[in-house]
This record gives structure tokens, C-alpha cells and sequence, in this order.
């Protein structure tokens, strides 16, 4: 009798379907399953391997797949998608899944544990409000623009807008403009606040933290970023060199080559957004800071200064920073410049 060895899950909100294999790869079954008979029929199971992909849900179901003893790995959507065939349904996911788990050369996701999502929320809540900081500073000065009022760009500026209303601004805005414009400016208010509580929050636990401290004696590596990579960032030990890390962030550059000819194009973009944009603020500021002050002399950055465009020197310098970080992650020690090093 063939015993089922893979099983691809189709992960969904209440309807999900599992496809069966067995060693040579032959279907063996394919089943639609509600939500809450899921674990019941995985119980009656042989222990196997179960892939799913790696999407909203998958680290919890892949938790509770695990306690029931069977192996389960994530996959990435995007290298689930070529064993796709013809038309999509869930079955045919299910199916891809399978067939992808079984690949020799296929990649996964390390799960996480419930604090390591935990961790990473406290980041994903900061991004939000953040984002909903822009949009309201966006919103103020669009609608101060059709008043004839043009506000300077930034967070700064708008801050001064609460006193303006109380004098030539606001005895020119029409008196039913106002109580909006200050709704708006109150909210505004909140969202710096509750920032700021989250920023204080992650700078204790960058004080805390062994690793986060250690990271911060990167140049471009704040409290931010450091308590980010300590969260977000999967195990050092995944990767093989310090280029693999920075190809995960979406650091590494494009390779557009044929016939032995190597072509490198613009960074992929590909990876986890969070940190590259982080890493690229990081890295910003210390190439504004080497342009104001100039970068040590002989030093990689000033060479690439002399000749690249600053933003391709700092998302250049990002990359190097990335890899910088693996390498303090992997050997656990501080950061050194190379000119204390040589001397």
C-alpha cells in the first residue's frame, strides 16, 4: 500500500485543500477541508511533510502542524507559482505546493515562533502610524493649498500650523474650514504621540538586547534598525555568505547575464522591505554626513563618492552594511572600522 510521504497545503480563511504524495511523487489524494476539521485530519495522518506558503497564517498553521508531529516547511509564493498549471484553483495550488516541496533544490522560510511575531509587531505598528502620519500631513496641506495657503513639507513645519490658525491663517479660512483643519491637527497630535511611545519602546529593548547593542556599533544602524534586524531577520546561520543576506533584503543587484557576459542592473527590491528601507535611512545619513564632513580619506566611501551618484552610493552603501551585519551576527563581535583595523 503507497503511503503518503508530501502534503501540499492550500492555506485559505476557512476553506483550505490538501494534496497528497507519495515518495515517486504520484497523487494520492486531493481533499477539500474546512477550517475546523483541519488539525482533526491531519492527526489521523502519517507523520510527513507538509509545505505550505509562506502567507498570512501559514507560521500559526505551520506551529500547530508541528505539535502533531509532522515536518513542515513554508515556501515562498513566488517559487510555488512555475509548478502552477494550466487555470487556478485551490486544488491546482495544493497540487504546485506538493510538487514544489519535493524539489531537492527548493528554499524555504524558517517559521516563527508566537514571540518572535510578537517581536515584529511592535515595527509593524510604528510603519502604520507612520504611513498615516504622511497621509494626514498630505491631506493638511492639499486642502491648506485650495485656501491659497502652501505649507513647507515635513512634520516640523506642520507643527506650527496649530498656532497659525489662531491668527492670519485662520481669520482667512472659511469659519466651517476650521474646525476641520483643527480635527485634523489634533489627530496629528496622537499619532505623534503613540510614535513616540513605540519609539521609546524599542529604544529600551536596543538597551536591552545583546545583539541590538552590537549592531549599533555599525555606522547607519540606530536603535531602530538594530531591534528590527533582531526581530525580523531570520537566523545568520540560513545564509551562507554575507551577499546571501543582502540578496534577501533586496539589496543585491539584478543579473541580467548571457553568454558569460555578466550584467548587473538595479537592486531586485525582492526582499524584506522593512530592513532595506531602514538600511537605506541608515545609510543615507552617514553619506550626508561624509558629504558635509568628508568621508576618511582613502576609505571605500569616499572612492565611491569621488565617481557614483550619491543615492547609488547610499543604497550601495546599504548593501555593504547588510553584509557588515551578518558578519557581526555570525562571528558575535563589534564593529571595527577598517581604518582601526589596518593600524
Amino acid at each position: 500500500m503507497l503511503e503518503v510521504t508530501t502534503i501540499g497545503l492550500d492555506i485559505a480563511k476557512n476553506v483550505f485543500h490538501a494534496h497528497g504524495a507519495d515518495s515517486s511523487g504520484r497523487a494520492l489524494f486531493s481533499r477539500k477541508i474546512s477550517r475546523t476539521k483541519l488539525l482533526e485530519f491531519f492527526a489521523r495522518q502519517p507523520q510527513s511533510l507538509v509545505a505550505l506558503e509562506a502567507c498570512g497564517g501559514a507560521h500559526h498553521w505551520a506551529r500547530e502542524l508541528t505539535l502533531l508531529g509532522h515536518k513542515v516547511k513554508l515556501i515562498p509564493p513566488a517559487y510555488v507559482k512555475p509548478f502552477v498549471k494550466r487555470n487556478k484553483n485551490d486544488a491546482v495550488d495544493a497540487e504546485a505546493i506538493c510538487e514544489a516541496a519535493q524539489r531537492p533544490s527548493m528554499r524555504f522560510v524558517a517559521i516563527k515562533s508566537e514571540e518572535q511575531q510578537a517581536s515584529a509587531l511592535v515595527f509593524r505598528t510604528r510603519d502604520l502610524l507612520v504611513r498615516q502620519r504622511t497621509q494626514l500631513i498630505n491631506a493638511i496641506r492639499g486642502h491648506l493649498t485650495e485656501y491659497g495657503w502652501v505649507a513647507p513639507k515635513g512634520p516640523s513645519h506642520i507643527a506650527v500650523l496649530a498656532d497659525m490658525l489662531d491668527g492670519e491663517m485662520g481669520s482667512s479660512l472659511p469659519d466651517t474650514a476650521k474646525p476641520m483643519f483643527r480635527t485634523m491637527l489634533d489627530l496629528l497630535d496622537q499619532l505623534n504621540a503613540k510614535i513616540g511611545e513605540l519609539d521609546k519602546e524599542i529604544a529600551r529593548r536596543a538597551r536591552e538586547d545583546v545583539v541590538a547593542r552590537r549592531l549599533m556599533t555599525i555606522p547607519g544602524v540606530g536603535p531602530i534598525t538594530a531591534t528590527a534586524i533582531v526581530a525580523l531577520a531570520p537566523p545568520a546561520e540560513t545564509f551562507s555568505k554575507g551577499r546571501d543576506f543582502a540578496a534577501w533584503l533586496g539589496l543585491a543587484p539584478r543579473q541580467l547575464s548571457t553568454g558569460g557576459k555578466q550584467k548587473l542592473g538595479s537592486i531586485t527590491k525582492m526582499g524584506e522591505r522593512t530592513l532595506r528601507r531602514l538600511l537605506i535611512i541608515g545609510s543615507s545619513a552617514v553619506v550626508l554626513q561624509a558629504s558635509k564632513r568628508g568621508a576618511p580619506a582613502g576609505s571605500w566611501l569616499e572612492q565611491m563618492m569621488a565617481r557614483k551618484p550619491r543615492m547609488l552610493v547610499t543604497v550601495a552603501l546599504a548593501n555593504k552594511t547588510a553584509r557588515i551585519v551578518w558578519a557581526l551576527l555570525i562571528k558575535q563581535e563589534e564593529y571595527k572600522a577598517p581604518v582601526a583595523a589596518a593600524a
